[in-house]
């Protein structure tokens, strides 16, 4: 199988998470690496080679990936060594990338802010990548819709990690259509996420005959994601689609509150989600159940993205255009289309078996 390469816009800890992933693996146990699908498509994690990126903060840009990865104010861990990969982070493009949360913690340099699409198009294109990874913070709605049209022009697939609607909206899904290119998105769910644990608990309960008439999910986390969503205006998007992935199981009759809490920068990369769920069963008997999640985001981000990417490339070679459905709702919050959780990882690996 031919490489598949990636152009990464956002060299945050997600990147790095992602970067470490498809190095080759060392320590006590190299044989596991934790992935859903050592295969899609026939493609393995080793195929994936980043060939470009792009940041705005003056900490990574001009340095080489393998080292821009580890760069301030990058918390997650260091799981594997990344060699010098050749590949030198680029200015990227900023019109809303960052809100007044982070303007102390990222070092914009000016030349971004005046960056064109028709720029990142052109060095998509040098870079001769197939596939564009969108690592865009939540809140950045121009500025996803800039690498977007940058990946059209340039005849990438992209592969929207953030909530900010591409995939899933009818005019962005047309215009990839119309350009014979595909988009998969929106909003990567995480390998062992808050949200799918939430559906999967409301989804046994109804399976048991229980109804569910309020719940809550709350996220804290150290990172940069999490100071961004403190600023309420900006995480409009993502509370939107972790509500809507609860909302599609219970109904408008339920209680719904999910979402980003707060930031506590010393949890650094680690999130914890306390989830309530409040119902009632046989005889009206009343029913409650809590759960505590702790994870570390940006691996936990990086275990769907590979898989993401992969189903990217497959969908080149099919030469199959507009919004890819298929494998969408087993990796996405916000898919083009719902369907049953239960049939979610079905119909992926169908798909991706043809």
């Amino acid at each position: 199988m031919k490489d598949i390469n990636i152009a990464i816009v956002g060299v945050g800890n997600c990147a790095s998470s992602l970067v470490q992933l498809i190095q080759p693996a060392g320590g006590p146990d190299p044989g596991f690496a934790g992935l859903m699908h050592e295969e899609i498509g026939g493609y393995g994690v080793g195929h994936v080679r980043v060939v470009a990126a792009f940041d705005i903060n003056r900490t990574k840009i001009g340095r080489d990936v393998a080292e821009a990865i580890f760069a301030p104010p990058n918390c997650t861990t260091r799981y594997r060594d990344v060699p010098a990969l050749g590949v030198i982070v680029a200015p990227g493009a900023f019109q809303d990338g960052i809100g007044a949360n982070l303007r102390d913690v990222v070092d914009i340099d000016p030349v971004c802010l005046d960056t064109p699409a028709d720029d990142i198009a052109e060095r998509l294109k040098a870079s001769r990548a197939d596939v564009v990874v969108s690592y865009l913070p939540v809140g950045a709605r121009r500025d996803t819709d800039l690498y977007a049209s940058a990946s059209l022009a340039a005849g990438c697939a992209f592969v929207n990690c953030n909530p900010e609607r591409v995939a899933s909206d009818a005019v962005w899904a047309e215009r990839f259509r119309q350009a014979g290119l595909p988009v998969l998105g929106d909003d990567i769910k995480s390998q062992i996420g808050a949200t799918m644990l939430h559906r999967k608990l409301c989804q046994t309960l109804l399976d048991r005959g229980a109804r569910v008439h309020s719940t809550y999910q709350l996220n804290v986390g150290g990172n940069t994601d999490f100071l961004n969503m403190s600023d309420r205006g900006r995480a409009v998007s993502k509370k939107f689609t972790k509500s809507n992935a609860i909302a599609d199981l219970l109904g408008d009759a339920a209680q719904i509150n999910v979402g980003p809490s707060d930031c506590l920068p010393l949890l650094k990369d680690r999130k914890v989600a306390y989830i309530r769920l409040e119902g009632n069963a046989c005889l009206d008997m009343n029913f409650s159940i809590e759960l505590r999640l702790e994870v570390e985001d940006s691996p936990n981000s990086a275990g769907v993205a590979i898989d993401a990417i992969r189903c990217a490339q497959v969908a080149r070679d099919r030469r199959l255009c507009g919004a890819v459905e298929e494998p969408a709702p087993f990796l996405f919050k916000l898919p083009p289309r719902v369907v049953a959780e239960a049939d979610e990882k079905t119909l992926m690996e169908q798909w991706s078996a043809l």
